[in-house]
């Protein structure tokens, strides 16, 4: 009855909005030189930011557009890009006729082709039925990166995405671990991930960590909105990442790709996908395999992803897609190093029986409808059946030689959740301005348990329970965990003048989170014996309701310049990780409680000529009772989570492209030559603490200085790029302890991270339906850390990877 309510209040509040009578309209047809209507183009206004997509008879239409001199641009997949000035005093019909790439054409042209419109870029005002006005946003473009995709590489992947930290596991790119701005990067838990709109990760409030991540091969645009998206997609302190896929094709039935890739220490890949429409029926899969040995001893891994897109046009307003997704790998980890082991030998492993497992099922269902050309509205329902299991030793004593006759410690997590999310996004008109109105519901529910305990002796991927055989082991727990969120949230667009416009926003969240299980206490005599073996129930229920607000502002005087503001709250739920988990190197507070906090941008961006693209912000990040790890004050041995205190993050994310063809060579079609260069300048301190040495102290996970920059480069159907990175020294906890050398109880685990410095070099070169691709990743073969876990897939130092090399065969038919 709740949902009911709530979709209820949804339409009324919409159906009832105002929507003035417009000036004008602008309508028409697009077609190829053959005249066949071509569907999906964009259809995009310029100065308006106005952006719609054919229909399957190639028909568009925008309504109560002002009168006045407008650039119209059109784009579709595997066509010239069109575009013209259009002067509007009346009503007004045209015809597009838009030319085929064909295959003559170069890959520099075919590239800045699809840079001219979009590029780099941020996201528009109003896309679908998402609302980014006034937002710190960006926009990764796939075709356009020249790097190891094959291997999900998050440095070159996004390389121009400023102020990112990154965690590098040396395993292809199967799980990504992001943060920024102070955020934990561990498996992206504090951004929302999404592929196509819906979430992907383990349960969005209740165990918000991916597991699994899309291959970039199969993506086309990443889209990465700052903490403002909070009230879009959730309150989380991160935002959004948002995975878009690769469209279907509509210009043929059947299109087929095929990408084989061979690479260091093993590693081979094959991506294949096939995409077509059929009349009112569109497709696109693929089937991606992955295997590799790690540069490491025991670090083997293995993948599958399976992912089917499936799209039926029932009338022109209205759209049905379905979307399937499988995924699972295997992977041997071979754990941790101290800093001695690291620095006598980073590829030296001394954990031969940790497993992990995998297995990832997503399921969505998406209405797109039409009511007018002002009105859209979606509908996502989406389900996830999902499971890890992490098998071996993850004890403190990092230098722990594994003994083979023990048994290994086994954790077994089950997701299942489901949720619907609706939105309805119009169009109106307050006196002669325009004004975009979005509102949506958001249900998601979950119901997930957790299972701890001792595995088998063996050395092998086994994760099957060995209670009975080994029943004095410590670390024993089951417990389930049943969350509830229901949201309310909204958005509109003011335009107070022709160049100024903010946008005010609300979210309501009602989250309840509840545990329900037992543990075991065991206590030990010196000889193993046990002097006690009780279990102990424990069952927590936690319930709130909250209201969050945030405000963007937008001044655009004209289509290249843009000043942008934005001020977020931010909340981020405790997880059931955080509740309950048993684990030798870490202790978590039983006060533990939720994240407040707030985030606020302020940033010039936009394009002088087509010679400069730039982005420059100063940024703050509160955060109240942050959650985060210092030094156990118990036996001063692992860590101790919980909150730790009040905390303020500032600083500078600068980004800027200089095409050095447009300047010195503009009429040169077939070279490309640019540099770019994106800098995070970030500060923070720890303003109140109740933990002892906390306070004045700066955030962990926090680089004073994150540089990338790199020169892109191409003469006809040659491309390459040279990537330089360096990320500056950042501690790992709050209490900024330096590196153990000497204490080997909890070395490796407790220190910072040194600063480093990597140079990527990339190339591909196209001849008709084939592509090769190769590069060096690594060049200078620099030996550094990215991180220091506290368990899987540690604990310890996780070096990573030496120079690397890999080589690409693509074929499209």
């Amino acid at each position: 009855m709740m949902i009911l309510k709530a979709f209820r209040s949804f339409f009324v509040l919409c159906f009832f909005t105002f929507l003035a009578h417009g000036q004008v309209t602008l309508s028409g047809v697009v077609t190829d030189n053959t005249n066949n209507p071509i569907s999906n183009a964009e259809v995009y206004l310029v100065q308006l930011e106005l952006l719609t997509t054919t229909s399957t008879t190639g028909q568009f239409y925008f309504e109560d557009v002002p009168q006045g001199n407008f650039k119209l641009i059109v784009f579709a997949f595997g066509y010239r890009t069109w575009e013209q000035e259009v002067q509007l005093s009346s009503n007004q019909e045209i015809s597009i006729s838009i030319e085929p790439l064909g295959e003559q054409l170069s890959e520099v042209v075919l590239t800045q082709e699809r840079e001219k419109v979009f590029g780099l870029q941020q996201l528009k005002k109003v896309e679908g039925t998402a609302i980014y006005a006034g937002k710190k946003s960006e926009v990764v473009l796939l075709d356009n990166i020249t790097g190891n995709l094959a291997a999900n590489n998050p440095r070159q992947i996004y390389s121009q995405v400023v102020g990112l930290n990154i965690y590098e596991n040396g395993d292809a790119g199967l799980q990504l671990n992001v943060g920024g701005r102070g955020l934990d990067p561990n498996r992206t838990a504090n951004f929302n991930v999404r592929q196509n709109g819906y979430d992907i990760s383990a349960d969005a409030l209740g165990y918000p960590e991916s597991y699994y991540t899309p291959p970039a091969e199969a993506l086309q645009e990443i889209q990465v909105v700052r903490g403002a998206a909070s009230l879009q997609y959730g309150p989380q302190f991160g935002g959004l990442i948002n995975f878009k896929f690769k469209k279907p094709n509509p210009n043929k039935e059947i299109e087929w790709v095929s990408r084989q890739t061979l690479g260091s220490f093993d590693l081979r890949t094959s991506f294949n996908s096939l995409s077509g429409t059929v009349g009112k029926f569109s497709y696109y899969t693929y089937f991606n395999y992955k295997e590799g040995n790690g540069f490491r001893p025991n670090s083997s891994f293995n993948s599958r992803n399976y992912f089917g897109n499936f799209g039926y046009q029932l009338t022109d307003k209205t759209k049905l897609t379905f979307e399937a997704t499988l995924f699972n790998y295997l992977a041997q980890q071979p754990g941790g190093l101290t800093d001695l082991q690291f620095n006598e030998d980073p590829t030296f492993s001394n954990r031969p029986r940790n497993w992990f497992d995998v297995d990832w099922k997503l399921f969505s269902l998406r209405m797109d409808h039409k009511f007018s050309s002002k009105t859209d509205f979606s509908l996502n329902l989406f389900t996830l059946d999902a499971s890890r299991s992490a098998i071996g030793l993850r004890t403190n004593r990092v230098d722990l030689v594994d003994d083979p006759n023990e048994p290994r410690e086994l954790l077994i997590d089950n997701f299942k959740n489901w949720g619907a999310e609706a939105r309805l996004l119009t169009r109106y008109k307050i006196k002669n301005q325009g004004a975009v109105l979005l509102i949506g519901s958001k249900y998601y529910q979950s119901n997930n348990n957790q299972l701890q305990g001792p595995g088998s002796a063996s050395g092998n991927a086994d994760f099957v329970l060995r209670d009975d055989e080994f029943p004095n082991f410590v670390n024993q727990a089951q417990f389930t965990f049943p969350n509830l969120n229901l949201a309310l949230f909204g958005e509109n667009i003011f335009n107070l003048s022709d160049t100024f416009s903010i946008t005010p926003g609300f979210r309501f969240e009602y989250i309840k989170t509840e545990s329900s299980g037992s543990f075991r206490e065991i206590v030990l005599d010196l000889a193993g014996n046990p002097l006690s073996n009780e279990e102990i129930p424990e069952n927590r229920d936690f319930e709130r309701g909250f209201v969050i607000l945030g405000v963007g502002a937008s001044y655009k005087p004209s289509t290249t310049f843009e000043v942008y503001a934005n001020f977020s709250q931010n909340y981020r739920s405790v997880t059931f990780n955080d509740i309950r988990i048993t684990n030798d190197s870490q202790r978590i507070d039983e006060d533990i409680t939720d994240e407040t906090g707030f985030t606020a941008d302020f940033g010039v961006r936009g394009r002088l000529d087509d010679v400069l693209s730039y982005d420059a912000s100063v940024f703050g990040l509160l955060y109240d009772n942050r959650i985060g790890e210092t030094v156990d004050p118990e036996d001063g041995v692992g860590t101790l989570r919980g909150n730790i205190g009040t905390a303020f993050i500032y600083g500078f994310e600068g980004f800027g492209d200089l095409s050095i063809k447009n300047l010195l060579a503009p009429n040169e079609e077939k070279l490309r030559l640019n540099v770019f260069a994106n800098i995070a300048v970030t500060d923070s301190e720890y303003t109140e603490s109740d933990q002892n040495n906390v306070e004045g102290n700066k955030v962990e996970f926090i680089p004073n200085i994150n540089l990338k920059s790199g020169l892109n480069f191409g003469y006809g159907n040659l491309l390459g790029s040279v990537q330089y990175t360096f990320i500056d020294e950042q501690f790992t906890d709050a209490t900024n302890s330096p590196p153990l050398f000497e204490d080997a109880r909890n070395a490796g685990i407790i220190g910072s991270i040194p600063s480093y410095d990597i140079l990527d070099v990339s190339l591909s070169y196209t001849y008709k339906k084939f592509r090769l691709e190769a590069g060096i990743n690594n060049v200078l073969d620099n030996s550094y850390f990215t991180r220091r876990a506290t368990g899987y897939p540690g604990p310890g130092i996780i070096p990573a990877e030496p120079r690397t090399f890999y080589t690409t065969l693509q074929v499209k038919l």
